[in-house]
């Protein structure tokens, strides 16, 4: 089954600026995602999108060489995960490239190891429409979660008669660490009518999502305690 390995790290960052380059852990964020594709693909099956020439400095100083800049028209703020793999899908299609599905390693989740990835591949299957990791939710809809009724009251997401939060139906949380595509279900369908959808479940600790300034903090001070991550 040929793999592809996609990397997206668009310039423009609002919520930490420059954050692709950012140094963590002696390297530039986006290069722990490339040196955990490497783990899997040779770079010929890697793509680093990106519109960022420092991106590209950074990457090149890793030794890999950033296929395209990605068009402006699919580096805005608004500009959808989807259409940048059809982009990059399309882009390697034009060269003779033909893949079976698409492995989206996001930079903001740098803590992801190699057998979550492992797991993620091992889990996929061609009738399935996607892999997702996920953690635990500590905001559970049948105990915590309430929505606003007609009139302003407060009402449970989900209905149930549980008395503790441990009864309640586990509820899992995407934490955006490890995507495994099916290309053929990605290119005909939107992703929100994606409906064989497979999970591996990742601890806490490693499910960091990087969006802030404040998760910035929280990951240098989780890795100088853990040493999730190593200085080359």
């Amino acid at each position: 089954m040929k793999t592809l390995f996609i990397i997206p790290a668009r310039a423009g960052s609002k919520g930490i600026i420059r954050k692709n380059i950012r140094l963590l852990s002696g390297k530039p964020l986006v290069i722990h995602s490339l040196d955990m594709a490497r783990n899997f693909a040779e770079d010929e099956d890697i793509c680093l999108t990106t519109n960022d020439i420092d991106v590209v400095e950074a990457a090149e100083g890793a030794g890999y060489t950033v296929p395209f800049l990605r068009p402006h028209d699919l580096a805005a703020d608004n500009t959808g995960m989807r259409e940048v793999m059809l982009h990059a899908i399309e882009f390697y299609r034009s060269h003779g490239k033909i893949y079976d599905r698409l492995v989206l390693l996001q930079p903001t989740s740098p803590f992801r190891q190699a057998e979550h990835v492992q797991a993620a591949l091992d889990a996929y299957s061609d009738d399935l429409d996607m892999v997702v990791s996920v953690c635990e939710s500590k905001a559970n809809p049948y105990y915590v979660l309430f929505e606003e009724d007609s009139e302003g009251f407060l009402v449970k997401s989900k209905t149930g008669n549980y008395t503790t939060r441990q009864e309640a139906p586990k509820v899992w949380q995407l934490n955006g660490a490890v995507y495994v595509f099916n290309i053929n279900s990605l290119e005909s369908k939107s992703t929100a009518d994606f409906t064989k959808i497979r999970k591996i479940v990742m601890e806490q600790i490693y499910s960091i999502d990087l969006d802030t300034e404040l998760d910035w903090k929280y990951a240098l001070l989780l890795n100088s305690e853990y040493q999730l991550l190593k200085e080359f």
